[in-house]
């Protein structure tokens, strides 16, 4: 089953040409039956069928299901390598041996970014089973003969043949990532292609050669085969044998080849550098060109070779200082970073079933992406609809963070579910709680009745006269929670950065009941709006008396009344038909949202047309367009200028820097001028 998922989400790149690793043909003569009798005859006995028993979160719960993998018994204690995908999310391992023997497994250890997982027989511990050996795949070679062994279609175990075809595949560029849990799986592996058929079932079998010795294992299948390399699955294996976790070095920096215009043919592009990270610590920059590390050249001109440069800093010691050399310019840079441990990009969710959702840990990667100032917290992964979480007045949401309940900090997914088992106990009824959350730079509160039904919260913009802040209605419910019964109006959720506002001291969690001594009606989801309506009552630059509620003390706040920005519909926009997308000015709501500063330049992509030079170019809706071939762009006024006096000048191709999130990356479109 697993192989075919594999296949379904990657179906869309089988008519791509693959990257090449060499040119196909035979090394060797025909190999005899006798030989490949006996490379069979070596494996066979060390394979084994995984029965499994997998678990999804969706829909606020853990979802289970059953599937069937293929793995390599690979020490006598009964260690069976096989992909994480077949294994890592396992509730129940079963292991059908070559003699049908049915074993009991549990999961030693997994590695995502690898697709590498690690079981182990449960069975008598004097009990020495029967192993298959590794081989070097270094020495493998196209044209050499493989064999795919492993139990397709949950059948017994089957070897299928074929020869090595590319030992340098990558993902084509433009089919997108193979991603698992988070992690980008092509950028740690390059695989060993072949035309041995795979089918469905086959995931986690050994790649062998006509020695009988493991050279990598099967893992997806898109016409055809791809193998781990088997240097590669031994190190993932031995580290999870070892310590039940793989440890690898990170620099936080982001590489890409060498573009085709480049000065130098020697180095690699430093495309981004992650804040705090090492490599931002030692004065690496965006657009560095990275020529040594750790004592030796680096040269990178082909996507090919961008794993194996990640594998490299991956395996350097923990805590080792690091000697590199960059050019900067004509600069050039002597430079130290100290490796540190790389943080799994996404922890494994649990259910919670009390809330109706199911929430992870967040990780440092996870908190890079979200821009998050801390990783405490628990972020939820998905809600149950009618859920006592999708049902909270105001609803949680997927990506929400959950920071308090109750007034007390929750940390993480098992402090949770302590202090719901501290607040649920004994009780045979749902109990409201007062849960504090962040919404991306929003913080909120919500009364969730755990267990119980509630109802929904829509939001409206303020325009013309405008108070520049967030706000979300006093329900009563959480009037109840806050203690004050008879409380009625708004509470301040944000408090947009140098604002009348902010220098008027509103605060977020102010409770906002009256202006001008006008009593705010609002106590139902929705109320929004009562309270926009009587802002746009005022003229712009009016200072309007604001009644506050703050740590249960009221006091009186002046606030001078503005007018509301350009919402992202009124920004200025350009429409390029030679590259053929369309970008506009940042709003303020772009800068609030993404936490951008005020003078932050750029055009912000908002379409592409599919088939067009941009699209072509990789370049994404959403993507910040911060400079055109070294060359700032302020806005969106900007980008067109240069756009049109790139008509006349004609380039073969154009570099953008762009922000996507909060990674950078350098990308080139070419194009084809009308010669009208």
């Amino acid at each position: 089953m697993f192989t075919f998922i594999v296949r379904s989400m990657l179906v869309g790149f089988a008519g791509l040409v693959l990257s090449s690793g060499g040119t196909v043909a035979a090394r060797s003569v025909e190999p005899s039956t006798a030989t490949i009798e006996r490379a069979i005859a070596r494996v066979k006995p060390s394979l084994v069928r995984i029965r499994v028993v997998w678990t999804e979160y969706d829909q606020g719960r853990e979802v289970k299901f059953e599937a069937s993998g293929s793995g390599t018994i690979i020490t006598r204690k009964g260690h069976v390598i096989t992909n994480h995908h077949v294994a890592g999310r396992a509730a129940r391992l079963i292991c059908v041996m070559a003699d049908n023997e049915e074993v009991e497994a549990r999961l030693v250890g997994t590695d995502p970014l690898s697709d590498v997982a690690v079981i182990q027989l449960l069975a008598d511990p004097k009990r020495e089973f029967p192993t298959a050996q590794f081989g070097d795949s270094e020495k493998l070679r196209v044209g050499d003969t493989v064999l795919a062994m492993g139990s397709p279609l949950s059948l017994s175990q089957s070897v299928t043949r074929g020869i090595a075809s590319n030992l340098k595949m990558v993902m084509p560029r433009r089919g997108g990532n193979f991603m698992l849990e988070g992690e980008d799986v092509g950028s740690m592996v390059r695989w060993i292609a072949h035309d041995a058929v795979i089918f469905p079932g086959n995931s986690g079998g050994p790649l062998v050669n006509l020695a009988g010795e493991i050279i990598g294992v099967n893992e997806i299948s898109f016409g055809l085969g791809g193998a781990i390399p088997g240097n590669l699955s031994r190190w993932v294996a031995e580290q999870i044998i070892e310590r039940g976790r793989v440890e690898r070095s990170w620099l936080g920096i982001e590489v890409q080849p060498l573009l085709k215009g480049s000065s130098t043919a020697k180095g690699v592009l430093v495309a981004g550098v992650i804040k705090g990270s090492p490599g931002d610590k030692a004065g690496l920059k965006s657009g560095d060109i990275l020529t040594r590390l750790d004592g030796k050249p680096v040269t990178i001109r082909f996507p090919e070779e961008i794993p194996i440069f990640n594998q490299t800093v991956a395996s350097l010691p923990l805590g080792k200082v690091v000697d590199a050399q960059a050019r900067r310019g004509d600069e050039t840079l002597q430079i130290q970073m100290t490796t540190v441990p790389r943080e799994p990009a996404m922890p494994r969710a649990r259910e919670l079933k009390a809330w109706g959702m199911t929430a992870r840990n967040i990780s440092s990667p996870a908190g890079r992406e979200l821009k998050l100032a801390h990783t405490r917290g628990v972020m939820i992964t998905s809600l149950r609809t009618g859920g006592p979480g999708s049902e909270a007045k105001p609803p949680l949401m997927v990506l929400d963070i959950v920071r308090e309940v109750n007034g007390k900090p929750v940390g993480n997914v098992e402090e949770l579910i302590e202090i719901t088992r501290e607040i649920t106990a004994s009780k045979t009824e749902s109990t409201p709680v007062l849960v504090r959350f962040d919404r991306k730079r929003e913080t909120l509160l919500t009364v969730v009745a755990i267990g119980t039904r509630e109802s929904e919260d829509p939001g409206m913009e303020a325009t013309k006269a405008w108070l520049p802040v967030a706000v979300q209605v006093i329900t009563k419910e959480m009037a109840a929670q806050l203690a004050t019964n008879a409380l009625r109006g708004v509470r301040v959720t944000q408090v947009f950065s140098n604002s009348t506002a902010a220098l008027a001291g509103m605060q977020v969690g102010d409770l906002i009941v009256a202006m001008d001594d006008e009593k705010i009606l609002a106590s139902v989801p929705g109320d929004e709006e009562v309270f926009s309506s009587m802002i746009r009552r005022y003229r712009i630059g009016t200072k309007v008396d604001f009644s506050l509620v703050r740590e249960g003390q009221p006091l009186k706040v002046q606030v001078e009344l503005v007018h509301s920005p350009k919402l992202d519909r009124e920004m200025r926009r350009i429409q390029d038909t030679n590259f053929e997308f369309a970008a506009r000015d940042l709003s303020f709501f772009d800068r609030e949202r993404e936490g951008w500063p005020e003078n932050m330049p750029g055009a912000l992509v908002i379409s592409i047309t599919q088939g067009g030079w941009a699209a072509l170019g990789q370049l994404a809706v959403g993507d910040l367009i911060q400079t055109v071939d070294g060359e700032v762009m302020a806005d969106v006024t900007a980008l067109g200028n240069k756009l049109k006096q790139y008509e006349l000048q004609k380039p073969e191709y154009v570099v953008l820097k762009v922000l996507r999130g909060v990674h950078t990356f350098y990308l080139q479109l070419q194009t084809s001028w009308s010669k009208s």
